[in-house]
């Protein structure tokens, strides 16, 4: 995928954009200085080439009682009845189903997927891996790692100059 070309003014946007995506036009326009005309062609542009994606709150999830995050790595079993592929296919459908989990990666090295998961408490994250993760039929291993605190932690991507 060929990288995009940004000038200083679409580096401001996005910038804006990523620390307060709840700017309207005009307090953009006026902190990047441009006009409301041209300000709203470029975010507009930027949403069309798909570099703006999609539009967020982003919420507080101790204060809506998910106090545990973890970290989960899940080994898959290469040598199931059914064709990798299919395995991995069958886990991935079934990753998005699950609400606890808020990210999936697949990766590099010896484990092939991991996990971000955000539960209630310990004792529910013991039962969606006992209970679901384990269980599906292609997941031969998970490890887990648990968040103790937070030091950073940012939707914000770093722009290139």
């Amino acid at each position: 995928m060929p990288t995009l070309v940004l000038d200083r003014i679409d580096r401001r946007i996005l910038d804006l954009l990523q620390q307060d995506a709840k700017l309207s036009n005009q307090e953009l326009a006026s902190r990047i200085g441009l006009s409301a005309s041209p300000c709203l062609r470029r975010v507009k542009r930027l949403e069309e080439i798909g570099l703006i994606r999609h539009y967020v709150a982003i919420l507080d999830a101790a204060k809506l009682g998910l106090g545990l995050t973890a970290y989960a790595t899940v080994r898959m079993d290469k040598h199931s009845d059914s064709p990798k592929r299919s395995a991995m296919r069958s886990f991935r459908d079934v990753v998005q189903e699950w609400k606890e989990v808020v990210a999936c990666y697949a990766m590099t090295g010896e484990m092939d997927y991991l996990l971000r998961v955000q539960t209630v408490d310990l004792d529910h994250y013991s039962r969606f891996v006992m209970d679901r993760l384990l269980r599906h039929p292609s997941v031969l291993d998970v490890r887990s790692s648990f968040m103790l605190e937070r030091i950073k932690d940012t939707t914000a991507l770093p722009l290139p100059d």
